[in-house]
């Protein structure tokens, strides 16, 4: 059974079911639970449940999993509790942030890690690392305009954080680019 923390509107959940026998997607946002439970629907999918769970404060055991994983959605807690339900030799697959994701901002992600930092985690619950990569993509932009139209639908949010402000600075103190970095992992509970 496959466990998908940090679900959203189930697409990663989706894509595992038909490699799966059951998949079973958490996420606290109950308004995405419902979208992804009509998305299964649309595509007849029986093997796969949605349920509304905060990631960071349920435990897994429950559900008795042989593999975790989590797109975009990865903490201390999510790893402490992966580590608590999972038996050893199961597995644990995610991709989260790296530390240089949007470092162009000048504010690192509460939700971002290095690799010695991740590596440090999993380790303490009880995890062996097979994979570690750092996906990056760096996009060069001409000018300001391009810059600021490459970001523009993360502005709101920027904005409430103070990214925005320091992201458009960069800019135009003559900075072109806007990194996108990913750590993407494999561990073994051992």
């Amino acid at each position: 059974m496959a466990l998908d923390v940090g679900t959203g509107s189930g697409r990663l959940a989706l894509e595992l079911a038909p490699r799966c026998r059951r998949v079973i997607g958490l996420d606290r946002d109950a308004a995405a639970i419902e979208e992804a439970r009509a998305r299964a629907d649309r595509v007849g999918l029986t093997n796969v449940e949605f349920v509304v769970l905060d990631a960071e404060a349920g435990e897994y055991a429950a559900f008795a999993p042989d593999l975790i994983s989590a797109h975009l959605c990865m903490s201390d807690a999510i790893i402490e509790r992966a580590g608590r339900a999972l038996a050893p030799g199961a597995g644990l697959g995610f991709v989260a942030f790296h530390e240089d994701h949007w470092l162009e901002t000048g504010r690192r992600s509460r939700f971002a890690y290095d690799g010695a930092q991740i590596e440090r985690v999993l380790a303490e619950s009880g995890f062996a690392v097979g994979h570690l990569e750092v996906d990056r993509d760096v996009r060069r932009f001409g000018s300001v305009e391009e810059g600021l139209a490459a970001a523009i639908a993360l502005q709101e949010r920027w904005k409430t954080d103070g990214r925005w402000f320091r992201y458009v600075k960069f800019l135009e103190a003559g900075g072109r680019t806007l990194t996108r970095s990913h750590l993407v992992c494999f561990a073994r509970r051992r």
